[in-house]
């Protein structure tokens, strides 16, 4: 019985050793840049960038009610690719109004302006669920002083029990490292605090300074710089959408019959938004288009 007990002794220890040197492996063992593409996803569990060959995304200009956000993301996004100071952008607000889409435009409108440039900025998605892994991420790209890198988080928040927001705290400009001048961080979510409500109550129930406690939580969304708000638009802004939309594909729909089955899908749908007028605009009969709308 000893002798078997020595033997997973030894496997345990083993284990641990090993474990121990895949965290010790140094961040250059990353791939995926090896290609240069605008935009990239990155498999926390590979540690590897997938380069993506086309980026799915909309006209910037296309973008209808959301003025003031665009020009404020547009001159933040072309100071950080001119290298100058730019702040961590959160984009939050009601579902279906543009937030994901007007990041993936503004980063197009900008490579497009420095087209002339030897490699583009770089837009890289991680998933939510590997917040926890920007650390790694961010001294890989560190080290690739040529390139500026776009990070971008869709739809990111936190639920009870999630300690995974201490990471992303510490890389938006907590830590003593700080984030690298060659990175930016972009999220977008529905959540303007990005914290469940629940989540926020209960560290305020259960603290010994309930002040203190919800400080802390809400803390993290005050580490962006920058807070751009969306709302849902009323009848005139989701009908200008749609009209905007059918002109750009070139559907030769009556604007008065247009509008009419526009706002009838609008109400069985029960929502007035740039997602619900993208939707109803690839129900028509008409041409087909391979372009996509997101939150």
């Amino acid at each position: 019985m000893e002798d078997v007990r020595a033997e997973y002794g030894n496997r345990d220890v083993l284990l641990r050793i090993a474990e121990a040197l895949e965290r010790l492996t140094p961040p250059g063992h990353l791939s995926g840049l090896e290609k240069i593409a605008e935009g990239y996803l990155w498999f926390a569990a590979e540690r590897r960038l997938k380069p993506v060959t086309r980026i799915s995304r909309i006209d910037i200009d296309l973008l209808k009610r959301v003025d003031s956000q665009r020009e404020i993301l547009l001159d933040n996004t072309r100071r950080f690719a001119l290298g100058e100071p730019a702040n961590n952008a959160l984009l939050w607000g009601a579902r279906g109004t543009g937030k994901s889409s007007l990041v993936k435009a503004v980063h197009a409108a900008v490579n497009q302006e420095f087209s002339k440039a030897d490699t583009p900025v770089a837009l890289i998605e991680i998933p939510r669920e590997d917040v926890g892994t920007l650390p790694e991420l961010l001294a890989f790209l560190e080290a690739t002083k040529e390139r500026r890198f776009i990070l971008f988080c869709d739809d990111l928040s936190f639920d009870t029990g999630d300690a995974a927001y201490k990471s992303l705290k510490a890389v938006l400009d907590g830590g003593i490292a700080g984030r690298p001048e060659n990175v930016i961080f972009y999220a977008t979510s529905n959540r303007r605090h990005l914290l469940a409500r629940d989540m926020i109550e209960n560290e305020q129930a259960t603290a010994i300074n309930p002040g203190e406690a919800v400080e802390e939580k809400v803390s993290l969304s005050d580490r962006f710089g920058l807070w751009l708000g969306f709302h849902n638009v009323d009848q005139d802004g989701y009908l200008d959408m749609v009209l905007s939309y059918a002109e750009h594909l070139g559907f030769a729909w009556e604007p008065d019959e247009l509008r009419r089955r526009a706002l009838e899908w609008a109400m069985q749908r029960g929502s007035r938004s740039g997602r619900t007028a993208w939707q109803f605009i690839q129900s028509l009969p008409a041409k087909s288009c391979d372009l996509e709308m997101s939150d």
